[in-house]
């Protein structure tokens, strides 16, 4: 049995991960079809007419509106 601690196992390059890389936000290229899903809604024709209008209204305001 082996009387090393965990931190003294691991090799000199492990390190912990960011934490800007382990969550995403939404691109700058966001769809119609993303802001409909994020609301949660069926993605139909007229979801996507309103996602768009929504879009060209707002922006990237739209979804943002959308996160806690």
């Amino acid at each position: 049995m082996s009387t090393s601690t965990p931190e003294e196992s691991r090799s000199s390059d492990d390190h912990c991960t960011p934490d800007a890389l382990l969550h995403s936000a939404p691109s700058r290229d966001l769809t119609p079809e993303d802001l409909v899903m994020a609301t949660g809604r069926d993605v139909t024709p007229a979801t996507l007419d309103w996602a768009r209008r929504k879009l060209e209204t707002e922006g990237q305001a739209a979804i943002e509106k959308l996160l806690p």
